[in-house]
């Protein structure tokens, strides 16, 4: 079966070759031009199998008319893989936490105790507290930038009360109001970003209970999530002077 091709340009000026093609049913992309030939060059060419044909484009052509989106295979980790990354970034932990409740902290019996109390035992001997001091302490940077509603909802009056015992590891907590995040456009996604080069997509479901996480490494990509969170941390708060305005 004939593919279905688009011509997507050509920098000929006669309108020949060399040009690029794009399948519209596998976004694979047909590259036209000049072959090869030169038995010294196709040598230089690594993998090159018997059946291949190398063409010789301009740069310019895959500048102009190749395609500037990639379409992405999700790589999806278990929450166990996910946890290793903290114990192996190597200067950099930044995360954007948007959602309005989370049901890991619901489950937690600390959760009940501020509901009673109104504070949040801290204690710096769980697993997540000492990865934290041993990074933080390290000289790595780890914060986050919680994004908060009006009013602000039961999940993020527990976050806030938590704060303390984050910033108790070296962790560095600042708020952004929802409205906020609307206005400068931010994704809406939970995610982390290590060592400016990995992203980490956090997936719940509707009960807000994280299953697993998509990992993104293409470079473009990552620059889009790195400055979503810049944007972020630039316009927030320190998250006392939220917690202020509750009192």
């Amino acid at each position: 079966m004939a593919r279905r091709l688009r011509f997507n340009g050509t920098d000929s000026k006669n309108g020949g070759c060399p040009a690029v093609h794009e399948d519209l049913d596998t976004g694979e992309i047909v590259v036209q031009g000049p072959p090869l030939t030169d038995r010294a060059d196709l040598e230089q060419l690594q993998h090159f199998g018997e059946d291949d044909v190398a063409v010789v484009v301009p740069r310019e052509l895959l500048v102009n008319h190749g395609p500037k989106e990639m379409r992405r295979v999700p790589k999806v980790i278990d929450l166990e893989e996910f946890g290793r990354l903290f114990e192996t970034f190597e200067h950099s932990a930044r995360r954007l936490e948007s959602r309005r409740g989370y049901a890991s902290d619901r489950q937690d019996p600390d959760f009940r105790t501020w509901q009673d109390t109104g504070s949040v035992p801290c204690d710096l001997g769980t697993d997540w507290c000492r990865t934290m001091l041993r990074q933080t302490g390290d000289g790595k940077l780890v914060e986050r930038v919680r994004i908060v509603d009006d009013p602000v909802t039961e999940g993020q009056r527990f976050l806030l009360a938590y704060a303390a015992c984050n910033e108790a590891t070296g962790e560095a907590i600042t708020c952004l109001h929802r409205a906020d995040a609307e206005r400068l456009d931010l994704p809406a996604a939970d995610f982390w970003v290590f060592d400016s080069r990995l992203v980490v997509l956090l997936r719940f479901d509707d009960a807000d209970v994280l299953h697993d996480a998509e990992v993104i490494t293409e470079p473009a990509e990552v620059n889009r999530y790195l400055q979503a969170y810049d944007a972020a941390a630039h316009h927030a708060v320190p998250y006392q002077r939220v917690v202020a305005q509750l009192a």
